[in-house]
């Protein structure tokens, strides 16, 4: 009897086809499976809090001031270098003043021939040679003359810098020697002789929002240890940097005898707003790379996917921490599980 072997290895190869589909659906599920990560989320609930803003900025004044020489010319000494400290009306610098000097003798004999001029031309119109016009004509010539010298004394004035107010110069931005123009940025001083110390901090729009001018502060620096410093907060920029994405606060102490302090030094604000700000509060263990006052948590919307955020802290308790910003637009934020996550996870939600 003749056997049909094509039917038979065509079925052969149908089932063959079919288990290894099955296999590969297995294999498919597995990996899906293995891929979904287990995680325990809580829902998020807003609530009014007291808590302080912790941030942290540097320490400045609020009048740095960049001195330069009004018409220019060649350098003759900068009398002064960084970190020194001035008093009010101290030479700083001084230009070479050949040039205005110059200026100042010319205009001084123009000044002098207005003068002869005009009593020459009273004397002849009083004897009524001189005509009313000329008389006025020289009278113009001397009053011209007189605003000419007047405007040449005030640039031979500002052939020397000195010192506005008590404080110290910042940076020296020019050498004996060089030639500037008129306005070229010579030294950099401030008024830190008069205690006017700020601390300038950067704050999400969240925390900025929270704050009005006259709320309270606490401040402590590395380089003043053991002391606490009071401040309040002195002013709210109305616009947001462009380069740190943070709205600016300048928080001014309160005692003007604070020693040791320089322009520039770190430090580290509790802030205090008057009114009361929303915030969630997570357990500390759901934070990821937490800093001074930023971190990072995992959210869902959809219990299918996590998502890495960065989120502004408020106060830290002891299992607790308040977030004071970045998750309005999470609906839960997962607390366990994080470890093993990345952006764009699939996660599973467990009970």
């Amino acid at each position: 009897m003749k056997v049909n072997i094509v039917p038979i290895a065509l079925l052969c190869a149908t089932v063959s086809l079919l288990l290894a589909c099955e296999g590969a659906g297995k294999r498919e599920k597995a990996i899906i499976q293995q891929d979904t990560i287990p995680v325990k989320v809580i829902s998020l609930v807003e609530e009014d809090t007291d808590s302080k803003i912790i941030t942290s900025g540097y320490f400045t004044t609020n009048d740095e001031t960049i001195l330069s020489f009004k018409n220019g010319g060649v350098i003759n000494r900068i009398y002064v270098k960084e970190g020194d400290k001035i008093t009010k009306g101290q030479l700083l610098a001084t230009v070479n003043s050949t040039e205005i000097g110059s200026q100042v003798e010319q205009v001084q004999l123009s000044l002098q021939k207005a003068q002869r001029d005009y009593d020459r031309a009273s004397k002849l119109f009083k004897d009524s040679v001189a005509t009313l016009e000329q008389l006025q004509n020289a009278k113009t010539a001397l009053d011209v003359a007189k605003q000419q010298m007047q405007s040449a004394k005030f640039n031979e004035g500002y052939t020397a810098i000195r010192a506005t107010k008590n404080g110290y110069v910042l940076k020296k931005l020019a050498n004996d020697g060089q030639i500037v123009g008129p306005g070229t940025p010579v030294l950099q001083i401030n008024g830190a002789g008069e205690g006017n110390w700020i601390l300038k901090v950067g704050l999400s729009d969240k925390q900025w929002s929270a704050l009005k001018v006259g709320d309270r502060a606490t401040i402590t620096s590395e380089a003043l240890p053991e002391q606490v410093l009071r401040a309040k907060v002195s002013r709210k920029a109305e616009s947001i940097d462009p380069q740190s994405g943070t709205f600016g606060v300048e928080l001014a102490l309160e005692s003007r005898e604070v020693k040791g302090l320089a322009a520039g030094l770190f430090g580290k604000a509790s802030i205090f707003p008057s009114k009361k700000q929303n915030a969630y509060t997570i357990p500390y263990d759901a934070l990821l790379d937490g800093g001074e006052n930023e971190g990072y948590v995992f959210v869902t919307n959809d219990n299918q996917t996590a998502k890495k955020v960065k989120v502004q802290l408020g106060a830290v308790q002891k299992d607790k921490i308040s977030v004071v910003g970045g998750l309005d637009s999470a609906g839960t934020v997962i607390v366990s599980g994080s470890a093993y996550l990345a952006d764009g996870s699939r996660i599973k939600v467990v009970k």
